[in-house]
């Protein structure tokens, strides 16, 4: 037992020194007016331009399915006037989050393990430490930043496309009233709920990138250490965004009325 849990402390704390570090540099380079947006820049694009397209074509068969689910149980319970509220509490709350953060993992995170990893077994890295540059200031913050930005902004697409495809299929097929739709969805999701949305997205992020990052900068043993990081970086930003979704999700339903009513 003790042989397993070490090596995930250790991974824990090495990926929280790093996510403290990138975190430093990126706040002390804003303030001196010495952080690299070009890279940061770049790395937004090319994390939008791998995930903007199947958040779409992800959210609109999860609406669908949302929207029928909900729809044949409010038909079954008698309440099909709350099928726009139940739809889009599942959707604003958990869904899109969760949606947002397996496509960072699944496409960003595996792309940016991928060039980290490649970029250390060509010993760039060490290059560049020895020419006095730190990698974690060159090349973790921009991506930091660029995933903290692009990630809400993959929440909000995910949540539209979601939302309108769970209106159309319930107003168009199951024969709902789009009035009663829109009122008992404005009525149960509030600001607030899109709020915390989109800062879970954010934080699921932070998560997703430090790890890729950290496994990118370990990789070694060639080519297969590199599929290694990669597979490694998906795995543990899978799990550990899911994690962290259950205690935020618990946080929010002890303390949520209170810190966003």
């Amino acid at each position: 037992m003790a042989a397993a849990v070490a090596p995930a402390i250790r991974t824990f704390g090495r990926a929280s020194i790093l996510a403290w570090s990138a975190l430093g540099w990126l706040a002390a380079d804003v303030v001196r007016g010495r952080f690299a947006w070009r890279e940061a820049l770049a790395q937004s694009w090319f994390i939008v331009s791998v995930t903007a397209v199947p958040a779409v074509f992800v959210s609109i068969p999860f609406g669908v399915i949302v929207s029928v689910q909900v729809g044949n149980l409010t038909q079954q319970v008698g309440a099909t006037s709350l099928a726009g509220a139940a739809a889009g509490v599942g959707v604003v709350r958990q869904g899109a989050p969760l949606v947002a953060a397996l496509l960072l993992g699944g496409a960003a995170g595996a792309a940016i393990a991928a060039d980290l990893g490649a970029r250390t077994i060509r010993e760039e890295m060490d290059a560049m430490r020895v020419m006095g540059i730190d990698p974690v200031r060159r090349i973790v913050a921009p991506r930091l930043a660029a995933m903290t930005v692009i990630a809400p902004l993959l929440c909000v697409v995910i949540v539209f496309m979601g939302l309108s495809t769970g209106y159309l299929i319930n107003v168009g097929l199951q024969h709902g009233a789009p009035g009663g739709y829109l009122s008992s969805f404005a009525s149960f999701v509030t600001v607030s709920d899109l709020v915390a949305a989109l800062v879970k997205s954010a934080l699921f992020g932070i998560v997703v990138v430090v790890l890729a990052c950290q496994r990118g900068l370990e990789a070694t043993a060639g080519p297969k250490g590199v599929a290694d990081s990669v597979n490694a970086a998906v795995v543990l930003g899978v799990v550990a965004t899911f994690g962290l979704n259950l205690i935020i999700t618990q946080l929010l339903s002890m303390f949520g009325s209170r810190v966003l009513g």
